[in-house]
């Protein structure tokens, strides 16, 4: 199947990146180049673009869509196989000590939640997978049918956010101890019974949350977020710019948070008439509330609805 993914928010992202031809620019979930393709084309030649991703696939898919845009006046392209958590390493590798600007898109790709051998969707059936990096060792399945009851139970109840996590997590260890659970479609129709008729018939696909905290255990999406942020803003010029596009509450509370302690990093008790910690602020917001969609843009792209664009510049 072809690599696609739809960039959401583009126009915004391009827009809040505030891009200069002979700037440096990562694309931390570089994908299928959707955003990265946009970025190269306002890159002169002396501007330099870093596309990483975990999918090994999306960097040979993203490779082919921006060299084919690719003059010679055109800027220069470093694709690199690693997760963004590494992005210190990575430009140091490359001789590179700061950049103008980084962007995120913590989504999960259309491709891969269409290619049900992927194991992301709950609505194909396929290996229970949803590695993002294909080369590591821990797969849905494992987590599945190895982790304990309680530790699933916790995973579906806080990276779900799943009301009914004990009964899922009561049921998957029941239809276990009978046969091991190696599909997304079985996996689906245990989450099915376990949650009460009249409940699943309100909300979305009853094994949307289960799906989707399995899916961050297994990628541990939410563990290297929050230090993502400060490596991220550690290698900003001043002037630079880091803009996250995150798809749950959980995600964008923790961006949220960490962008907060760069903006206001005072540990004064709020009862102190003056600062005596003497810790400055070293960012500033560029927009006080998140980026959201529009409707013509959710209405052509519904996956783009929870996605929320948060812009920081270093001070």
């Amino acid at each position: 199947m072809e690599f696609f993914h739809k960039p959401v928010l583009l126009d915004e992202c391009i827009e809040m990146l505030n891009i200069k031809a002979d700037g440096i620019y990562i694309d931390g979930t570089i994908g299928g180049g959707g955003h990265s393709s946009e970025i190269l084309k306002k890159l002169g030649k002396d501007g330099i673009l870093i596309g990483i991703d975990r999918d090994s696939y999306a960097l040979e898919t993203a490779k082919k869509r921006l060299y084919s845009i690719l003059t010679e006046q055109k800027a220069k392209i470093i694709l690199v196989h690693a997760n963004f958590k590494d992005i210190r390493q990575i430009i140091e590798k490359n001789d590179i000590t700061e950049v103008d600007g980084i962007l995120l898109d913590l989504g999960v790709s259309s491709h891969q939640f269409d290619e049900p051998e992927r194991g992301f969707s709950y609505q194909d059936d396929g290996p229970l997978d949803m590695r993002m990096d294909r080369n590591q060792k821990l797969t849905a399945e494992e987590v599945v049918n190895e982790y304990r009851e309680e530790d699933l139970c916790r995973i579906i109840r806080e990276y779900g956010e799943e009301k009914w996590a004990s009964r899922i997590a009561s049921f998957i260890v029941k239809a276990r101890a009978q046969q091991r659970i190696k599909t997304t479609g079985e996996l689906v129709e245990i989450i099915k019974a376990a949650i009460p008729a009249a409940a699943r018939r309100e909300g979305p696909h009853p094994a949307k949350r289960t799906f989707q905290a399995i899916r961050i255990e297994v990628n541990n999406e939410l563990g290297i977020l929050a230090e993502t942020v400060k490596e991220a803003f550690s290698v900003l010029k001043s002037g630079g710019r880091l803009c996250i596009i995150s798809f749950h509450s959980l995600e964008d509370r923790i961006v949220k948070n960490e962008y907060r302690k760069l903006v206001n990093p005072c540990t004064c008790p709020g009862d102190f008439p003056i600062c005596v910690c003497g810790k400055k602020p070293v960012a500033r917001l560029v927009n006080r509330k998140p980026i959201l969609p529009g409707k013509e843009e959710i209405d052509s792209n519904p996956r783009a609805r929870s996605a929320k664009l948060r812009v920081l510049e270093k001070l």
